[in-house]
């Protein structure tokens, strides 16, 4: 298959590309290529060279910075994906669009599923959230698949940024009031590769398997790669000083991939073990 993914060089772009350049013929392109908010210039490049399925990684995906900047937000993840999804039309491609539990107030007792109402609480979440709705108004085949807690190689994440201060700080303060599901990178990079691979089209919950609080989370890296000094101390979302509002509950159930017989990602725990693993094994390099 002949497949297009933007947002190439970023941290889940640069785990997917070589998943799935072992079966399809997949390029990639970037900010430096294309800027996705140009119509003109998004159909051209799918023009050039037709894919059969676009899929759609680039966005804004600072959330306190989108807080910030609403229009830079909406320009990127909402205009932008509409220009993607106009010009998969045009081309008669279908797309896959990486979307967030974002979308959702974390009100919710329990996990959310697919077709629960979003409601979202950020900038971030609405631009998200109106991505999808361009992808649903313009396109009959797309899948939209949600995802949470993102982390891996080649890019900013939680993971690594509580080992760095862990290295300069012998006092960490973590949020325990909102709850989630750890994603890494090379798992989600295998799921969408079997999505895509596929003609069974709508929308997805796809994160590591299993739940947590960010202050679990961040006890279990540091019980993973020990630390010797370093106390984690939870604290609510409202002393975290952060612009953005964040989902209580962020747990998303992967209800659409078991219905569809898909298996399910690993554990958080697992993934966690094998990303730090993969750390250890580049020389311990953060």
């Amino acid at each position: 298959m002949r497949i297009l993914v933007t947002g190439a060089s970023g941290m889940l772009g640069t785990a997917l590309m070589p998943v799935l350049q072992k079966r399809h013929q997949a390029w990639g392109i970037d900010f430096r290529d294309c800027d996705i908010r140009d119509a003109g210039a998004v159909s051209a490049v799918l023009h050039t060279r037709p894919p059969e399925l676009v899929i759609h990684l680039a966005a804004y995906t600072n959330v306190d910075a989108c807080e910030a900047n609403p229009r830079i937000a909406e320009e990127t993840n909402s205009i932008g994906t509409q220009n993607v999804a106009t010009a998969c039309a045009e081309v008669d491609a279908a797309m896959l669009y990486v979307s967030t539990d974002y979308v959702f107030d974390g009100t919710k007792i329990g996990a959310y599923r697919e077709d629960d109402p979003p409601n979202p609480v950020s900038v971030y979440g609405r631009s998200k959230l109106m991505g999808e709705q361009h992808v649903r108004a313009i396109l009959k085949r797309y899948f939209i698949t949600r995802t949470s807690w993102l982390y891996g190689p080649n890019g900013k994440n939680f993971v690594t940024t509580i080992l760095k201060f862990a290295q300069q700080q012998k006092v960490l303060r973590v949020v325990d009031d909102q709850h989630g599901s750890p994603t890494y990178t090379r798992h989600l990079s295998l799921k969408i590769a079997e999505l895509a691979g596929t003609q069974a089209y709508g929308v997805y919950h796809t994160t590591g398997s299993g739940t947590c609080s960010w202050f679990e989370f961040a006890r279990t890296i540091l019980d993973f790669w020990p630390v010797q000094g370093v106390e984690v101390l939870a604290i609510p979302s409202d002393d975290s000083g952060r612009a953005a509002r964040r989902p209580a509950n962020s747990v998303l159930e992967n209800r659409a991939l078991m219905q569809a017989h898909f298996e399910l990602m690993p554990h958080w725990k697992v993934a966690l073990a094998e990303y730090l693993d993969e750390i250890k094994q580049s020389g311990g390099v953060l």
